[in-house]
């Protein structure tokens, strides 16, 4: 019984752990004006991440090709509208953070 509670305790805290790091990588996105043209669900003026997570779901290269994506720019994937490049003005570090938690919605 003891250890059923102990698990039971470890997973609520993982579950919590893991709701304060999305909200840690949403506050980043909308400083990093990302929420300015994405949502997490609906298209904007870009595709919304549920979305995104979706197609490049079971790529192997797939973080790299979005983190490169994000930082240089691009269009034609989606539609017409380009994205601007966000680099140099958003981190490497947090462009990769970004990109892994699109990945994994």
């Amino acid at each position: 019984m003891k250890a059923l509670m102990l698990a039971a305790v470890a997973a609520g805290s993982l579950i919590m752990v893991g709701q304060a790091g999305a909200a840690d990588e949403s506050a980043l996105a909308q400083k990093s004006g990302c929420m300015a043209c994405h949502s997490v669900d609906k298209k904007v003026i870009g595709p919304a991440y549920k979305d995104v997570a979706a197609k490049y779901k079971g790529q192997k290269d797939a973080e790299a090709k979005l983190i490169e994506k994000v930082k240089k720019g691009g269009s034609g994937v989606w539609g017409p509208i380009p994205m601007s490049a966000n680099s140099p003005q958003v981190k490497d570090e947090d462009i990769k953070k970004l990109v892994q938690w699109v990945l994994s919605m």
